[in-house]
Formats: C-alpha cells, sequence, structure tokens
C-alpha cells in the first residue's frame, strides 16, 4: 500500500518523499533516470538569499527555507549516515563602488527588519574578513550570515539514503499508487507547454566547474556575477552559466572557461587550482520565475512541484512542507504567485 507517489528524484521529489515520510506516510520515488539525473546532480550548492528589500511572498518563502534547512539537513544526516555537505557559513561580496557602498549600508538596516535577527547582512572593512577575503574596489565587503553551502551530489545522497532507513527506494519504474506528485523538472514543464499549446516553462543551461582547492571551512564568494563555493570535501565549485539558447544541453565549452577565469581575478589564490570535473546541465525555471507548487495543470487529483531553476535547494525544505501539508492533509499554504496559474 502506498499513500504518496513521487515522480522525480530531483531536490524537489526527494525532498517531499522525505518530509512525508518523517510524517507517516507510505511513500514510493519514480524516476527512470535514477537519483539527481538532471539539474540537480551538479557541482556548485549555493544556498543564497535574494537582497533584504522590496519583501515580497517569495522572499519571505526563500527565507523561511534558508532558515529551516540547518535542521532539515541534520535529521537528514542523522537518519541515513550520509553527510549532504551542508554549512552555514555564510557569504562575502565585493563592492564595486561608493554608490553600491550606499545601498549595502542601507540593507544592513533592512536586513535587521526582514531577517528577524535570525542572520546578518552586514558591511566590512576587507581587514577585518582575513586572507579569504575577495580584492574590493570600495576596500568593504558585505558579509551576510544567512547564506549556506551544500554539494548537491552528497545532498542527493543523503536523502536517498535517510529515504531508504525510512523503506523508501528509488525505482525506475512502478505503478502510480496514492496521491501524486510530478517533481519531473524540465521534461515536466515541457509537457504541460505542448499539452497547452504555449510556454509555461522552459530549461536554462547552466555550465559549472570543480576544483581540486581546499579552502576549509569559510564562507562561500559571490563576485563578478560567479557563484564561488569551498565544499567539505575539500573541493572548490565554481558557477555559473545562464544559457536560454544552445545545441547540447550537457557540453562545456567557452563560456565556462570564461566563468573559471573571472572566479580566478575575484580570488587570486585560486590560480594554478586543478580543474577536476566541468558540468553541463539544464535547470527547470518556470514562467513566473518562481517555483510551481499546487494542483497539477493536466493532471486531475494530482500536484505538481517543478521550477526551482537556480534556487531549488535553498527552497527544498520549504518546498517540501507546503507541499506535504497539501498532499497529506489537504491544507494549502502556497503563496499566490508559486501557483501553476501564475505561469499559465
Amino acid at each position: 500500500m502506498v499513500d504518496v507517489t513521487v515522480r522525480g528524484a530531483g531536490i524537489f521529489g526527494l525532498s517531499i518523499a522525505w518530509t512525508c515520510a518523517r510524517r507517516g506516510a507510505r511513500v514510493r520515488v519514480i524516476d527512470p533516470f535514477g537519483p539527481g539525473a538532471g539539474s540537480s546532480g551538479g557541482l556548485v550548492g549555493a544556498l543564497a538569499p535574494h537582497v533584504p528589500e522590496n519583501w515580497n511572498a517569495k522572499k519571505a518563502f526563500q527565507f523561511e527555507s534558508l532558515i529551516m534547512a540547518e535542521a532539515f539537513w541534520k535529521q537528514v544526516e542523522a537518519t541515513g549516515g550520509v553527510s549532504p555537505g551542508y554549512g552555514r557559513l555564510g557569504r562575502l561580496q565585493p563592492i564595486a563602488d561608493a554608490r553600491a557602498l550606499e545601498l549595502a549600508r542601507q540593507r544592513e538596516e533592512t536586513a535587521r527588519e526582514l531577517w528577524q535577527g535570525k542572520a546578518e547582512w552586514r558591511v566590512v572593512p576587507e581587514d577585518e574578513v582575513g586572507a579569504w577575503c575577495p580584492p574590493s574596489a570600495t576596500g568593504h565587503v558585505i558579509h551576510d550570515t544567512l547564506s549556506a553551502r551544500m554539494h548537491p551530489r552528497r545532498a542527493g545522497a543523503a536523502l536517498v539514503a535517510a529515504l531508504a532507513v525510512m523503506g523508501v527506494e528509488v525505482q525506475a519504474e512502478a505503478e502510480h499508487a496514492g496521491r501524486v506528485v510530478h517533481a519531473t523538472g524540465v521534461a515536466g514543464l515541457e509537457e504541460i507547454s505542448r499539452a497547452l499549446g504555449r510556454t509555461v516553462g522552459n530549461g536554462v543551461k547552466g555550465q559549472s566547474a570543480l576544483l581540486r582547492f581546499d579552502a576549509g571551512d569559510v564562507p562561500q564568494i559571490f563576485a563578478d556575477a560567479v557563484h564561488i563555493v569551498p565544499h567539505a570535501d575539500g573541493t572548490l565549485a565554481i558557477g555559473s552559466t545562464s544559457e536560454r539558447d544552445y545545441d547540447d544541453p550537457t557540453s562545456t565549452d567557452a563560456a565556462l572557461d570564461d566563468v573559471i577565469d573571472r572566479a580566478m581575478r575575484a580570488v587570486p589564490v585560486l590560480h594554478g587550482a586543478e580543474v577536476i570535473e566541468r558540468w553541463a546541465g539544464v535547470r527547470p525555471r518556470a514562467k513566473s520565475r518562481a517555483p510551481m507548487l499546487g494542483a497539477h495543470p493536466l493532471h486531475p487529483g494530482q500536484f505538481i512541484a517543478n521550477g526551482g531553476f537556480k534556487i531549488g535547494f535553498g527552497m527544498a525544505p520549504k518546498v517540501a512542507e507546503v507541499m506535504a501539508d497539501l498532499v497529506l492533509e489537504d491544507r494549502d499554504t502556497i503563496p499566490e504567485d508559486f501557483r501553476p496559474e501564475a505561469s499559465l
């Protein structure tokens, strides 16, 4: 007997399966390609917030999810015995000029209110940060304590291990039973677009790289539109591109070379580090740019969780919570902007 069938073993599907199983549901996960086969099998793992201003439902949802993440991943690791590589170590951002410095200081004030004292957004001098600080034209950087890192593949493996302890295996094929959640990424968005004859979402290609460089437990860096994320296993991830037009979804090219070059200019200590993997994949982006959560537009009585795009890992704990509320308890706490109707 199965209460919930989850189609898709990416970060949304696995997190929803885990949360439902923890609430006592009998869960089945189906993915013909295996866990983390799509964009959830990438490299970067930057769990970073939106800027603390112009507050809206999406920013509030993401903030709650980032705050939930530490307990969420701690329980996953404790259950399955596999580390997701999670660490809330913060983020550094160089400040380019006087105008950006003034804006960053204004955001110190709004962060105190919007982040409720649970995290900080501070402007600090470079010498306060130390050797890991990225060069900054103003001599100051933004240091937020809300951002966290994780290794996407290890996070997926940690969820798979924890689900196995709960008696849930990822199956290549199986019958649907109970309530069905479609967390099928780009393929799911394309299915809806074809059926409706209009675009409700699309795939955006991203390229990233993994370096052999052990920076230790230091903040991630966001500089020159590049994420630089030191992982707990002694590697460091750099990413990523955002490509709407592409011929080969899994090939890397000069666009990734440019990302690597920009990262090394931003953090000169990385010069000479060995590139041990180059990765490319396609991330699901709903038309609304927010996650698509709620009743499935094509399958009556079934549900959808899609469109994580660049923030899927950061959103996953809260997405799993609201989807479990809906699927198991018929309790709808999904923000209006996240409903499928926002992209239809």
